[in-house]
């Protein structure tokens, strides 16, 4: 079944092989560097988007983002 471009959510079945292969340290620091690079993103976006903002608070909208609200 080939992958639908429009959710990028899913994993096609070339990359889940290839994370099977991976030990678990190194899934998880590929998950780390996931997490790092979407927290930068997401600050970034906030940042921009609240330029009165102080740090605390985009640091605080940020986790909120993050966590689907839950923080």
């Amino acid at each position: 079944v080939k992958p639908d471009p429009r959710n990028i959510e899913a994993m096609d079945d070339t990359m889940a092989e290839v994370y099977r292969h991976k030990s678990v340290p190194e899934r998880l620091r590929i998950a780390d560097g996931m997490f790092a690079f979407a927290r930068k993103m997401i600050l970034g976006q906030v940042k921009a988007a609240h330029p009165d903002w102080t740090d605390t608070q985009v640091v605080r909208e940020t986790a909120k983002r993050l966590s689907n609200g839950t923080v």
